[in-house]
């Protein structure tokens, strides 16, 4: 929810503005703003006040606790001039809706966290991007990267972090400061101040006899930091078989051992049955344990399995065999972290048409690789110390695979392209390449079609076929098939790739094929350049619609039989049988 409040007409005016563009869950608080906030402020992930920032911070003052907890508060003045992120900066979100407001009403945004106002990469947001526990003065350590001090930073398990600036990284000589990311405690030897952040990338596998006791259980656990040099922290679940999930030993460690998460985050006790651990190759197998419970191994091959399922289909590898304690055994498997290759669309090319997800991604990675004239339109979202690797057309198969080159070094890389990356761009041609040795995370952009669309109309309100003209890497007697194929199935037809100077003779091939099955009154969009400055957009006749206006950076909408030129505009209807009833 955010709350907006506002005691003037014109913070009224701005405030219903502002919750049309944001959507259901921007509400307009009634009331005088003191009570009202008090009433809602549990209830509150944003706030946004049309009042002198004086006034915001008399109101909001009394109620705030805690930065990771309190709601997001911005302040916009009467004249609309300002959108000022006054609290919750990056916990809360006010950054991010400050620039969000801004943009809705025209103002200019103002943001005065270090970080955010320097583009750099705050550490805070590096701990929940890992979703670690933090040793040592996070602040202090900040203030440091910030003053452009020597950071160096120690990952020893190859997590893949964004881009830090020129001052942090692995290579810095006497460091004013070490930021470790690592699970395993630190070393005796450590000198000068270190932050210490560790991610929960491990499950222990427990296996017990029943009615074991929940100290023996707590004391074999604890070896693995003590013996082992795991931290504690760096825990996400424990794992055992099946029958072992009313073992109340096993569930009162557990319990007991969650006092390592001050954020309040549960222990989980994950189960399995016997038959599937009994398939997981383990390097300690018993087979008096075999005889007992149907599978040779409990802590390792339950170990294996939890780390498994946490980890979505990536690497694991057992980092403790089996310990024994006293009728109980335990052994830990690590998350294997991965490089991570996001595959970002950034729409048709306005600004407002690209998402913010593709925004963060963007500011998450720390090499981004694209087309050059790509690179250019997203260039100001990169944060300090950002690689870019650039080509020109006709190169993607060559970027493609130094995306997932630089992935399965480790790297947090993000390859862009233009629309939706997985609509004739990007994605399939990296995927291709791409197995289960990176993370991958796609993020939708609007593509052509959309955005052609939205500009002629509605002339995909029904079932349509998106098809590429270009036989660069398809032959044309394959792309012939296809178009006839829509055209007797009367789909509407959008063409990506229409014509280029090589490619002139294609779209009034394929236009002949669909009139074959149509009206000649049949509409076709054309939509040149959508959304950016040269943008240009007609409509005509099947007939008579002529290829030579045609480039390589216009979109072709063809309607089926149905569709039709209505106010000007052309819209395919949503059903065929609505129509007839209606007749």
């Amino acid at each position: 929810m955010i709350g907006l409040f506002a005691v003037t007409a014109a913070g009224r005016r701005a405030a219903t503005e502002l919750a049309a563009r944001l959507g259901p869950d921007a509400v307009l608080v009634d009331g005088p703003p003191g009570p009202a906030l008090r009433r809602v402020w549990d209830h509150l992930d944003a706030a946004v006040f049309f009042l002198a920032s004086g006034a915001a911070v008399r109101l909001v003052a009394p109620l705030l606790r805690d930065k990771h907890t309190d709601p997001g508060i911005v302040c916009v003045d009467e004249a609309r001039r300002f959108a000022i992120a006054l609290a919750g900066g990056h916990s809360g979100g006010a950054n991010a809706l400050a620039e969000q407001v801004a943009d809705v009403l025209g103002a200019t945004p103002v943001v005065t966290t270090a970080t955010d106002s320097t583009g750099s990469t705050p550490l805070d947001e590096l701990v929940d991007l890992l979703d670690a526990a933090v040793d040592g003065d996070l602040a202090g350590c900040g203030v440091a990267v910030l003053d452009g001090a020597p950071v160096r930073i120690e990952n020893p398990l190859g997590f893949p972090l964004p881009a830090l600036p020129d001052n942090v990284g692995p290579d810095v000589v006497d460091p004013q400061w070490t930021v470790v990311v690592d699970d395993r405690r630190a070393a005796p030897d450590d000198e000068g101040p270190t932050l210490r952040l560790v991610p929960r990338t491990l499950v222990v596998g427990v296996g017990s006899e029943r009615g074991v006791d929940r100290t023996e259980v707590t004391e074999t656990i604890a070896r693995l930091e003590r013996e082992h040099g795991l931290d504690p922290r760096a825990v996400r679940a424990f794992a055992s078989v099946d029958l072992k999930a009313d073992e109340t030993g096993i569930l009162e460690a557990v319990q007991d051992l969650g006092f390592w998460y001050a954020d309040g985050d549960e222990l989980r006790l994950l189960t399995y049955p016997a038959a599937e651990l009994a398939g997981i190759e383990v390097p300690n197998p018993s087979e008096v344990v075999r005889a007992e419970v149907g599978t040779a191994s409990v802590a390792e091959a339950a170990a294996l399995r939890g780390a498994a399922e946490c980890a979505a289909g990536g690497p694991v590898e057992l980092v403790v065999p089996k310990i024994k304690g006293r009728g109980v055994t335990a052994a830990a498997a690590r998350i294997r972290p991965r490089g991570r290759l996001a595959l970002v669309g950034i729409g048709p090319g306005a600004a407002e048409l690209r998402t913010p997800r593709a925004d963060a991604e963007l500011r998450r990675a720390s090499v981004v690789v694209g087309l050059d004239q790509y690179l250019d339109q997203v260039r100001h979202l990169f944060r300090p110390g950002t690689e870019e690797r650039a080509s020109g057309l006709g190169a993607e198969e060559a970027r493609a695979a130094e995306a997932v080159s630089l992935a399965r070094e480790g790297r947090a890389v993000a390859l862009i392209g233009s629309g939706d990356a997985g609509v004739y761009a990007m994605a399939s041609p990296a995927l291709e390449q791409a197995d289960r040795d990176v993370e991958f995370v796609g993020v939708p952009g609007v593509t052509a079609a959309l955005a052609a669309s939205a500009l002629l109309g509605a002339p995909l309100g029904h079932d349509h076929a998106l098809i590429s003209l270009s036989d660069l890497h398809t032959p044309w007697e394959v792309i012939e098939r296809r178009v006839r194929a829509a055209a007797e199935g009367d789909l509407v037809v959008c063409f990506y790739n229409p014509r280029s100077a090589q490619r002139h003779w294609q779209l009034g091939r394929a236009l002949e094929l669909l009139a074959e099955h149509r009206p000649a009154g049949t509409p076709v969009g054309a939509v040149h350049q959508a959304t950016r400055d040269d943008q240009r957009v007609w409509c005509a006749p099947i007939g008579e619609f002529d290829p030579g206006e045609v480039g390589m950076f216009t979109t072709v909408v063809v309607g089926s039989s149905q569709s039709a030129m209505i106010g000007g505009r052309m819209v395919t209807p949503r059903g065929y049988r609505w129509m007839a009833d209606a007749r």
